[in-house]
């Protein structure tokens, strides 16, 4: 919930945007388009509302089509205690390095404010909705009040100026037509079975006729639905004052609409006989969220409506063109916030969505054990991918300590990091493993995954250093938000298992990124072993998650190079506390020995 929230909060900024340029060009246009075309411009605002509901798959496809990238973040930050590991060595390998192969280095980071403080305002957000909810309920009760009250009409004229005024206004379906005493001006409710209820007592035969006339309007147009829609829509979005105000102004549009159509069936002379009747029917504007729909208004809304009635003459047609051209321009400006909204979105961002061919699914889970895992590998010479367990292949997580690879190439591309002295100096911070409070080159950081190391290498690249060579690797979600020292840490940047082996082979075959000098570097640091003439290059990385949800998570990525042949892999897993890369590395060798590949 926590997430979509995010989501949603994010899109609102398009849809905020998109709301204010409806209300701009209403404004400057009010007096070259009309009254029905400037509704019709408020009705747009629907399409942008539903907009952050639209499941995200539909996003990935107009995505696609306009070729735009997701680039904002993820806000959807929970807290975490991290931890990164690294392989030295196992049984039969033949690096040399002297601790045992499995290691993991866990580092404590805070980050349960910004967990917290997402949760709390995802429930401020549903007990508003609850709250306005209840609200719309407390305000429309005297609709059932008023419903009950409703008697018969009996009255032969009215009753024939009824039938009359629905043929005129051409509308079938099932309509009743009743009076209260508790109303003191003609409504209409009902959405399935429409009541037009007039006031009860004295009411001219000519003030009859203009108002079920309105009425009838509404019911044609089918106001008491779009009313509940407006309602459901108030209350998702009862934070945003864009909404009530849009809605506010949609709602006098309506009636000057319906204003004019009764107009358009009456002759000029009989419009201030129409105008003189609202003025009989001033009265309290009805309540937020009134489901239903009243002739009457406020006093500054029976104004202008009755100004528009003074000014008004029938739509031509060169006046009817111009409505029909702004409304489509702005119908195409409200579709293009949807690729927009699809680059605000963290929802689509939690997600890459692989559209690869030469595709094999294989079922690994005995080798998983109870561990919630996915299994990536692509022959690199053959061009076929591997996939265990699609769905997580596809889901972007924390790269932890597999970053460190890239953020490894970035540095030697950049100058921040010399292959042949790569040697930097420890400034005295006491970490909680004595392996990283000393100096380090690159192979002794790699092997111990010394996250000071690849720190201080990323901060000298700088953020849009690091931005710009991420994009170019297309690597995960590209958001860089949580700082440049903690964003792959178990914070913003995020990256599916399939993005991890699409990235690997990449480093591989596009010498456009990398020069082949620094990935050979590369190589050589994340060299394990060697077995019957392959060799193991690998990276691992864990997370484990604690305050509101809790939880362990490990990578371990990497290739295994034959004498013809190449395969980029990456396993990850998930679930309970045990979820680590040292597992993790455990499962991907399982499965590359029963496959023949390692």
């Amino acid at each position: 919930m926590s997430a979509f929230f995010t989501y949603f909060m994010m899109a609102n900024i398009a849809v905020s945007a998109g709301m204010a340029v409806i209300l701009l060009v209403k404004k400057r246009l009010d007096k070259h388009i009309s009254a029905r075309w400037q509704y019709n411009l408020s009705l747009l605002a629907f399409a942008l509302l539903v907009i952050p509901f639209i499941p995200s798959i539909f996003f990935a496809s107009v995505s696609s089509f306009f070729n735009i990238r997701s680039w904002m973040p993820i806000l959807g930050i929970e807290g975490a205690t991290l931890a990164s590991t690294t392989v030295s060595e196992v049984s039969g390998f033949t690096n040399g390095y002297a601790e045992g192969w499995l290691q993991d280095f866990a580092v404590s980071v805070d980050r349960l404010a910004p967990g917290y403080l997402l949760t709390v305002f995802t429930y401020i957000w549903i007990f508003g909705i609850v709250l306005f909810g209840a609200l719309a309920i407390f305000n429309n009760r005297h609709l059932w009040l008023i419903k009950e009250s409703v008697k018969p009409i009996d009255d032969k004229e009215i009753i024939a100026l009824f039938l009359e005024c629905r043929q005129a206004v051409c509308i079938k379906g099932s309509i009743t037509l009743g009076s209260s005493i508790l109303v003191k001006a003609p409504m209409t409710m009902g959405i399935f079975k429409s009541i037009i209820i007039l006031p009860a007592g004295e009411l001219s035969l000519k003030d009859a006729r203009y108002a079920i006339m309105h009425e009838l309007v509404h019911c044609k147009n089918k106001d008491i639905a779009i009313n509940c829609i407006m309602f459901l829509f108030q209350m998702l979005y009862w934070f945003n004052p864009i909404v009530h105000f849009m809605f506010n102004e949609m709602r006098l549009d309506r009636e000057l609409k319906c204003d004019a159509y009764v107009l358009d069936m009456l002759s000029g002379d009989l419009y201030v006989s129409y105008g003189e009747m609202l003025l009989n029917f001033v009265c309290t504007p009805p309540p937020a969220f009134c489901l239903a729909a009243k002739i009457g208004g406020s006093k500054q809304q029976i104004i202008k409506r009755v100004k528009h009635i003074a000014s008004y003459s029938a739509e031509s047609g060169f006046l009817k063109a111009k409505g029909i051209c702004v409304f489509v321009l702005l119908g195409i400006l409200v579709f293009m916030q949807i690729p927009i909204v699809s680059a605000l979105a963290a929802r689509d961002d939690s997600r890459f969505h692989f559209h690869g061919e030469n595709v094999q699914h294989m079922n690994l889970a005995p080798f998983f054990g109870d561990f919630e895992g996915s299994f990536v590998m692509y022959d690199i010479n053959a061009g076929i991918y591997t996939i265990h367990n699609r769905g997580l292949s596809e889901t972007r997580v924390s790269p932890f300590s597999t970053y460190k690879i890239i953020s490894t190439l970035i540095a030697l591309e950049t100058g921040m990091l010399d292959a042949s002295n790569s040697s930097r100096e420890w400034d005295g911070t006491v970490y909680p493993f004595e392996s990283w409070n000393q100096d380090h080159n690159l192979a002794s950081a790699m092997r111990y995954s010394v996250s000071w190391y690849f720190q201080d290498m990323d901060t000298q690249v700088g953020i849009n250093g690091l931005r710009s060579y991420l994009s170019r690797l297309s690597y995960g979600n590209l958001n860089l938000s949580g700082g440049i020292e903690d964003f792959w840490n178990g914070s913003t940047l995020a990256i599916s298992p399939l993005e991890q082996v699409m990235v690997l082979a990449s480093l591989l075959q596009d010498s456009s990124i990398f020069e082949a000098r620094h990935v050979d570097t590369l190589r050589d640091v994340l060299r394990l072993s060697e077995r019957d003439g392959a060799v193991l290059l690998g990276k691992t990385g864990t997370g484990f998650v604690s305050g509101w949800v809790t939880g362990s998570y490990g990578w371990f990525i990497g290739y295994v190079e034959t004498d013809d042949d190449v395969f980029a892999f990456a396993t990850y897993i998930q679930g309970g506390d045990n979820a680590r890369g040292s597992t993790a590395a455990e499962i991907a060798l399982s499965i590359l020995e029963d496959m023949g590949v390692y």
